[in-house]
């Protein structure tokens, strides 16, 4: 069989594209460890960054993980701890913005 104009047998990765769905910034393919922190006194969660911007990232969480609305998103590769807010959630991906960063906590043990 003969391609057509229309076939297309290897469509282009858009992951590094500016979506249209009004993101300021393109997205980049990561796949960092992460710590999601509540406070001194409250429990950490683990996820997974799988695509960030300056301005934020999609991670992913455990299913029915709870997630605040805010939180510190600590990423120990970077030394860096993100002042993060939820934007939305889709099952256990959740897509956050970053707000400014801070040095590790020192009340973070990991």
């Amino acid at each position: 069989m003969e391609p057509t104009g229309d076939d297309e047998p290897n469509p282009p990765d858009t992951a590094n594209e500016a979506p249209e769905d009004g993101r300021q910034d393109k997205r980049h393919r990561v796949l960092k460890g992460a710590t999601i922190l509540r406070g001194p006194e409250q429990s950490e969660t683990e996820c997974v960054i799988r695509n960030m911007t300056p301005n934020g990232a999609m991670i992913e969480v455990p299913e029915g993980t709870p997630v605040p609305p805010t939180f510190l998103l600590y990423v120990a590769k970077d030394g860096v701890a993100y002042e993060t807010e939820r934007r939305w959630r889709t099952g256990n991906r959740i897509g956050v913005a970053f707000h400014g960063t801070r040095d590790k906590p020192s009340w973070h043990y990991g």
